[in-house]
């Protein structure tokens, strides 16, 4: 039988972290463990204000789904996955937390880092962005140059927000990528793509609602800037759809549902000739960690949901001066949990 526990995880912004959506202090999070024998694998899903799952509707769904879960064997976490698909249906977060953990588990009880589980190359030393959240321009500065970055993802949420680019622009040269969370209109994205390609905007993610699909095509042939989907694409039947309206889809494991269709995603997306970002929901190094096995399947990596949290509930990643990104080097997704941040359900 699996051995099924499962945490919650509160843990702090460095800054208050503002996008189109809403601005928060804090990450909360479910944790899960698997474990069979002396072996524990770690799967983690994020609260997001604005899907529909939080940390107390996943436990309450996995608690009362125990008895079924539990006595599961775990032979093949691809098949793992299509008996979470069935068990929580439509909750894409839960089993993006268990789907991780049983990969975690599965490459543990091998004794294999999961990358060589999935028949990938060592990802090495990785080049990871970091998030600037939207603020006063001083105050954007200076995270700026608190966190130096091979490349700068910039949160933005008006038009106007643009002079924030300017500024930034006056003291970096990386490359920026601006995420825009749904928040600007067809004429106004239009407008501004000349200028964000002669700022350094090498990658423009969500400009425009998710449903605005014509926009989006009409946006598409005009524009320099690679586009990304993101709210546009959460699981593997959004793929196709995206492929006439952006250049790219942004594949996050808490939002797809797990490593699993992440990996049927990117091969839909290889065979549409479309970019792939593997993105982040602010997830820990848990999380995070398990992104990262599959960084050789990518065009674009956000990894850097770590360096945005104060305090880190697990070891296993290392993030050095320059801002590259490492894995360890133990088996699985190679973390090793740090239970001082892990608050068991009452």
């Amino acid at each position: 039988m699996l051995q099924i526990r499962t945490f919650q995880t509160e843990l702090p912004f460095q800054y208050p972290f503002t996008i189109t959506k809403g601005t928060k202090t804090h990450q909360k999070a479910l944790v899960v463990a698997l474990g069979f024998g002396p072996f524990l694998g770690w799967g983690e899903a994020p609260e997001i204000s604005y899907y529909p799952e939080t940390v107390a509707s996943m436990n309450e769904s996995l608690k009362q789904s125990f008895a079924v879960t539990s006595r599961y064997s775990l032979i093949d976490p691809q098949r793992f996955w299509h008996f979470l698909h069935h068990q929580f249906p439509e909750q894409h977060f839960l089993i993006a937390a268990l789907d991780i953990a049983g990969w975690d588990l599965y490459a543990q009880l091998k004794r294999k880092p999961l990358y060589e589980m999935l028949g990938l190359a060592n990802p090495g030393k990785l080049p990871c962005d970091y998030t600037l959240g939207i603020d006063t321009p001083a105050l954007m500065v200076e995270k700026l140059k608190a966190h130096p970055a091979p490349v700068y993802k910039v949160k933005l949420a008006k038009p106007a927000e643009i002079d924030l680019l300017r500024t930034l622009r006056t003291v970096t040269d990386k490359p920026f990528r601006v995420d825009v969370n749904e928040g600007w209109n067809y004429e106004d994205t239009l407008k501004l793509l000349p200028e964000l390609q002669a700022l350094g905007v090498v990658l423009l993610e969500q400009p425009l609602a998710k449903d605005q699909w014509e926009e989006m095509v009409a946006l598409k042939a005009q524009s320099a800037i690679p586009l990304f989907a993101d709210e546009a694409c959460v699981e593997e039947e959004d793929v196709a759809r995206c492929a006439a309206a952006y250049h790219g889809i942004n594949i996050k494991l808490t939002k797809c549902g797990g490593i699993t269709p992440a990996l049927r995603m990117i091969e839909a997306a290889r065979q549409l000739q479309m970019k792939v970002m593997l993105g982040s929901m602010n997830e820990s190094v848990i999380g995070t960690a398990a992104l990262a096995h599959l960084a050789p399947l990518a065009d674009f990596l956000d990894l850097d949901g770590p360096l945005l949290l104060t305090q880190a509930n697990a070891q296993g990643l290392t993030y050095d001066a320059d801002g590259f990104v490492s894995l360890g080097t133990r088996p699985g997704i190679g973390v090793q949990v740090v239970p001082t941040f892990l608050k068991p359900f009452s």
